[in-house]
């Protein structure tokens, strides 16, 4: 019996090529790798299986990371009283545009058409969270009496709704995933501490695990957190040129302590405000993941964050090539599971393999075993990767495809995961040194910006907000962040001259366009 084909077969998605229309290349290979798809509701997006997986894995990841540093999980209400928003005043106007307000509690009928009831208006109007630090501060009030209780350190999974007026599928959507970390410290020094330990989390599990390089600094006063005293942030940048905050970390002095009267015994017997910070990444890391490291030919995965680190693909024309080269794959698919691999074994009918090798890349898996009679009769395996880094004058195809003794196939997986996850690291590292300039001047910058090949600008600045605003309007870029020194490459070290007011600048700091 001979493979069965579908006469109607799902026509493939094609990808738009990056080069040609880089927007439309992100929808593509989220539609072509099944990840989400729009809702119907404007603005909210479905994360499809294949996509959740993926969300899935940076959870326990970042989870096992919080934990380690002390951190437990709880949760808190979706809804938040008008009243408690309202309470730190920068915080509210800092969100006001984006909140989704509910007035009323019920439905009824009128004439047969399903109508809001005049009669459920709420006493009070209830804010769905945008995020969370009024209503968990509410909390606090009653947890904390002493020093004995702190610090209190409390991270939240949870979903939460900003009221977008321009979507795009994970990077930015009026309801998305998120976690958001919420600590109290009896002192200003310890609460800073956290929000660099925190910021230094992220920026970890952006390189080691996303593989995507990062840069850590602090934002510019006009882009802090509302309510915040300091936000720190990881910047990172896309294959299109472009920066994509990718996690921020925020320093809340006693703000949100002041307003929700969070007051504590300190150790000599005086009262005071607790200090605080909150913290937070969301779904926006998917998107990242696809614009730092796929292709024309879909989802590339690093690795760590593979739902499927390995498919295998049986390849037979009848009933008794079938039954051996099934067998043989669910012997190999046991073996890699073994050693504490994911492993689908495609063994579906009605699909031709190049079908399957089409729809597996992709969704990004790392690498396909393909098993077919010769393969059995050789005693080998044909190891395809998903990606290879290029190597001038040899044919990529080739440099995919091996034919390996079965043994050492087997016993070659997990190394060559691991060498997939450094290359993509350092394939988006030296993409970004290559899009990454040092301007000494507005008239460079204006030229950088105005090519196809813009990225970073390392730029000395010394304007105020009113400044940044104006270069947004001039050239569509922003102050992504004032690095930290040790991210200073050594061409942008050393004092100079703002590039549009000509004051003195200490230090450079990263501008480009964004997200």
């Amino acid at each position: 019996m001979s493979q069965k084909i579908d006469s109607n077969p799902k026509q493939p998605v094609a990808v738009t090529p990056r080069a040609q229309d880089y927007a439309q290349w992100y929808l593509d290979v989220i539609k072509r790798g099944d990840l989400a798809e729009h809702s119907l509701v404007r603005g909210c997006m479905v994360i499809k299986p294949h996509g959740y997986a993926i969300w899935e894995k940076m959870q326990r990841e970042l989870d096992d990371r919080f934990k380690a540093t002390g951190h437990v999980n709880a949760y808190f209400p979706l809804f938040i009283p008008l009243s408690l928003l309202a309470k730190e005043e920068k915080h509210a106007a800092g969100f006001a545009k984006e909140c989704a307000v509910i007035t009323h509690h019920r439905l009824t009928t009128v004439d047969g058409d399903v109508v809001v009831d005049p009669n459920s208006k709420l006493e009070e109007p209830l804010i769905v969270r945008p995020t969370s630090e009024t209503i968990i501060w509410a909390q606090y009030k009653n947890w904390i009496q002493s020093y004995r209780d702190l610090p209190l350190l409390i991270n939240q999974w949870a979903n939460v709704v900003r009221w977008e007026m321009r979507t795009r599928l994970f990077l930015r959507t009026t309801e998305f995933l998120w976690q958001e970390g919420h600590t109290a410290h009896a002192t200003e020094q310890e609460a800073i501490e956290e929000t660099f330990r925190m910021l230094d989390v992220y920026a970890d599990f952006a390189e080691n695990v996303l593989a995507v390089p990062v840069i850590t600094g602090r934002k510019t006063p006009g882009e802090r957190f509302a309510g915040a005293l300091d936000t720190l942030c990881i910047e990172g940048m896309m294959q299109d040129g472009k920066a994509l905050q990718m996690g921020t970390s925020h320093y809340l002095g006693q703000n949100f302590a002041k307003s929700s009267d969070v007051m504590f015994l300190n150790k000599d017997g005086q009262r005071e405000y607790v200090y605080a910070t909150s913290w937070g990444v969301s779904t926006r890391l998917v998107g990242a993941l696809i614009m730092t490291h796929s292709d024309d030919n879909g989802l590339v995965l690093p690795p760590k964050l593979a739902p499927i680190h390995v498919v295998l693909v049986p390849i037979f024309k009848n009933d008794d090539e079938k039954a051996r080269t099934i067998e043989e794959a669910t012997k190999v698919a046991a073996e890699l599971k073994s050693q504490g691999l994911s492993v689908k074994l495609d063994d579906r009918d009605g699909i031709m393999p190049g079908a399957k090798y089409y729809e597996w890349e992709a969704k990004g898996v790392p690498i396909r075993i393909e098993i077919g009679p010769k393969d059995l009769e050789k005693g080998s395996l044909c190891v395809v990767r998903r990606f290879v880094i290029p190597v001038e004058g040899q044919d990529e195809r080739k440099l995919r495809k091996q034919f390996l003794p079965r043994a050492e196939a087997i016993a070659a997986i997990k190394p060559l995961l691991d060498t997939m996850q450094r290359e993509l690291l350092e394939r988006a590292r030296q993409f970004r040194a290559k899009r990454s300039v040092v301007i000494n001047t507005i008239e460079e910058f204006e030229r950088y910006f105005a090519g196809n090949d813009a990225g970073f600008a390392w730029v000395h600045w010394a304007g105020d907000h009113a400044q940044e605003d104006e270069m947004a309007r001039r050239f569509e870029t922003s102050i992504r962040c004032v690095p930290f020194a040790d991210q200073i490459p050594a061409e942008a070290q050393g004092a100079g001259s703002c590039i549009l007011t000509g004051q003195p600048s200490a230090q450079r700091v990263v501008m480009a366009r964004a997200y």
